[in-house]
């Protein structure tokens, strides 16, 4: 199973849209690790590099509305080969975010309240995530800076366990049928 968690990239706008998680005139690429290089390349945000910001992050946590626009795989695949599994957001455009699940990874969605306070507390700060993931169905995400540390508790369903589990919609069919 994937690893869930570490070094978090804040990006603090709503409205990501697939074109800016992954530009289309990459769409051609034959592999997805040829996809790497251009994650977020065009994502218009005050202060952000993405060849400076995103090495070695891990987690996104974001606002709302994130993977909007035109639905395709290439946008979770981009964010995989960049080792970030997770993604945490008041919500998501619904195909990207089944995307996520069918490639193994979550996209987390937590209340506004939730994410106003984790860019309150943390988004100034190196901060690291923890995801757990309970037998039972609980799950929480954990931030941590220093001695500072708050946890936000988020569902889980059945199917969408079961596909982080196998890694994806691949392994979950193999297993299953």
């Amino acid at each position: 199973m994937k690893q869930f968690g570490g070094q978090v990239l804040f990006l603090d706008r709503s409205d990501i849209n697939t074109d800016e998680i992954i530009p289309a005139k990459y769409l051609t690429e034959i592999s997805k690790q040829a996809l790497k290089p251009y994650l977020l390349e065009d994502l218009k945000l005050d202060g952000f590099n993405s060849k400076a910001d995103i090495p070695g992050k891990k987690v996104i946590i974001t606002r709302e509305n994130f993977g909007c626009g035109s639905s395709r795989e290439h946008a979770p695949w981009a964010l995989e080969v960049n080792g970030i599994y997770a993604v945490v957001a008041v919500n998501f455009a619904r195909i990207f975010r089944q995307n996520m699940f069918n490639c193994g990874m979550l996209a987390i969605e937590l209340s506004k309240k939730d994410i106003d306070d984790m860019f309150r507390t943390f988004s100034d700060k190196d901060t690291e995530c923890s995801i757990i993931i309970n037998s039972d169905g609980t799950a929480k995400v954990k931030l941590i800076s220093g001695s500072l540390s708050k946890s936000y508790h988020f569902p889980l369903d059945g199917f969408e366990k079961a596909l982080i589990e196998d890694e994806g919609w691949l392994g979950y069919a193999e297993k299953k049928f």
